[in-house]
């Protein structure tokens, strides 16, 4: 299959579940990396990243910073990774698409496979690695960590940012790896912060958890 057409494919798996149709089977087979711009174009596509201001004249004569372009590079590699496990199935301690994930698992191998940062295990440690800084909801960005109270105790669920108001997570049992609307009540009323890391400077990986 083309790169093209597995990032529609994971798409098709996206609207199904936004809809509560059926979906395919788990679309978690490694795309080929499509470029950074290609990969923002698409979520401003699907309405998952708003279209950037009109360029003034000046600034469309300026070139592009070179590390504000690997920042969105790594950010957009981060999401289309994310996207890439749509309708894998839950699994409480999963960490894997062929085990299943659960809501860290998910987040933790994400991390590890697109930024090379492996992050702890769980969420609420996740919420407190050091390295990461507290992001307000008015300024997030697609691959920022969003982070919830599920359970009754803070930073009990993790997912990630895709723009536009939206996260994808593993959800609970019997679920599959999803995309969902912070703005419905459920979300809005366990919202507990977020997270970002700098994924512009070099990643070291940590020890096994």
């Amino acid at each position: 299959m083309t790169p093209p057409a597995r990032i529609l494919a994971a798409w098709a798996v996206a609207v199904a579940t936004a809809l509560s149709i059926a979906a395919p089977g788990p679309a978690w087979a490694e795309p080929d990396a499509p470029s950074g711009e290609a990969v923002l174009q698409l979520l401003r596509d699907k309405g998952l990243m708003p279209e950037p201001p009109a360029a003034t004249p000046a600034a469309s004569k300026a070139e592009p910073n070179a590390l504000v372009q690997q920042v969105r590079d790594k950010a957009s590699d981060l999401v289309m990774s994310a996207m890439n496990f749509l309708g894998v199935r839950y699994r409480r301690g999963g960490m894997s698409a062929e085990q299943g994930f659960d809501c860290s698992g998910f987040t933790r191998y994400v991390f590890e496979h697109s930024l090379g940062r492996v992050l702890p295990r769980r969420a609420d440690q996740q919420a407190r690695e050091a390295g990461l800084v507290d992001v307000k909801k008015d300024e997030l960005r697609p691959g920022d960590l969003v982070f919830f109270n599920t359970m009754r105790r803070a930073f009990s669920h993790v997912g990630i940012y895709v723009g536009e108001g939206k996260f994808i997570h593993a959800p609970r049992s019997g679920g599959e790896v999803r995309i969902e609307d912070m703005s419905q009540s459920y979300w809005v009323k366990r919202f507990n912060g977020a997270r970002r890391a700098d994924i512009a400077a070099p990643q070291v990986s940590a020890p096994p958890q």
